[in-house]
């Protein structure tokens, strides 16, 4: 069962900052925007644990008739047949709160920087990057997010070499981030006369987008080279300088960013995609420190190892991180059923989260 005093601490901040709230006038602009940042996260808890609360109340005073040899008989009969509903919906209260009191990754309700890489497989792979485009931007339409284009390379047989993708809206990094890995595909390509089964990869980098006011860069560690962009084969993409490629020298972090004609907008488009990674850089070595701890964890969004494998003739795909093998690839490949396996991840994190908690 949960702490009662628990419950009741984040109720009493909850309307110390409503108090707080009242006084606008006599708190400086920033110090007003915390507290509603703080007091509408801490709404929706509030309202579940004063249901929790109540619910507890309301089944000991039920018990508390049906234990007195004096209640009321009419009373009594009334509190035995309402008191198995009440226990009935304890549990899913309590695991709502439970879950809405666990600690939360700062980073959950930030955008994201979706990038997809060819990996070993050639061609291959680089039609397998297109499919995981793909995939995301359908997952990305049916959760009411934007899906913008930040920098892409293009390969001769379609699909990608590479694309990054600004992906924004309600809790995108929430859910997103579970997808940083490598992605393995086993299936037989259209050029296959034979009818084998080739395996090809590519990696998924999920990164939290990040203004400056979560990261500052120094302009002396950052080196910009400005070029020429070009396309496929040498072709020139425009006649001008354009290109623009950054470098953070603490780091070695490279970013190139050539879409634009303009050169201020790639070097704006590049900017972003640097704070995002050397961001990224930060977060990974303090997931680091915390899987150390935790040996298992879901999200750490390590992409050293392979996370999922979709396995064409079988129509299955089996992410490997809990063991979850659905044989249903058409749908999720296609984005449709995306959201099935990241609530799966989501709900085991939440599971071993709450084990950790509960030692």
């Amino acid at each position: 069962m949960i702490p009662q005093e628990r419950l009741q601490q984040l109720i009493t901040r909850h309307e110390e900052l409503e108090h707080m709230m009242s006084l606008a006038g006599q708190i400086s602009s920033d110090e007003y925007i915390a507290i509603t940042r703080e007091y509408a996260e801490l709404t929706p808890v509030v309202k579940a644990a004063k249901g929790y609360l109540s619910l507890i109340r309301d089944m000991k005073e039920l018990e508390e008739i049906i234990e007195d040899s004096g209640s009321d008989p009419d009373m009594k009969e009334l509190a035995e047949m309402e008191l198995p509903d009440l226990k009935k919906s304890l549990p899913t209260l309590e695991r709502d709160v439970e879950v809405m009191l666990l600690p939360k990754d700062v980073d959950d309700d930030k955008n994201a920087l979706l990038e997809i890489r060819a990996g070993t497989g050639g061609d291959e792979a680089a039609l397998f990057a297109g499919n995981l485009f793909r995939m995301y931007q359908r997952y990305a339409v049916l959760e009411g997010w934007k899906f913008d284009v930040v920098n892409s390379s293009s390969s001769d047989v379609g699909g990608f070499k590479e694309v990054i993708v600004s992906v924004s809206g309600k809790g995108v990094f929430a859910k997103l981030k579970y997808e940083s890995g490598g992605h393995r595909v086993q299936r037989v390509p259209d050029t296959e006369t034979g009818g084998r089964i080739h395996t090809s990869a590519a990696t998924v980098a999920v990164m939290p987008e990040v203004e400056e006011v979560d990261i500052k860069l120094d302009d002396k560690d950052i080196r910009i080279d400005i070029f020429r962009a070009s396309g496929p084969g040498g072709q020139s993409v425009n006649t001008t300088d354009s290109a623009v490629r950054l470098t953070h020298l603490p780091t070695g972090i490279t970013v190139q960013q050539q879409d634009e004609k303009s050169q201020l907008k790639n070097r704006q488009k590049a900017m972003k995609v640097l704070m995002a990674r050397v961001y990224d850089a930060e977060r990974a070595k303090r997931d680091a420190i915390r899987s150390a701890e935790r040996k298992e964890q879901v999200g750490s969004g390590d992409r050293s190892g392979r996370i999922r494998t979709y396995n064409f003739p079988q129509g299955r795909v089996t992410d490997h991180r809990i063991n979850l093998t659905l044989y249903k690839l058409d749908q999720i490949i296609a984005g449709d059923g995306l959201g099935e396996v990241i609530t799966a991840l989501i709900t085991e994190e939440q599971a071993a989260l709450m084990a950790e908690m509960n030692r």
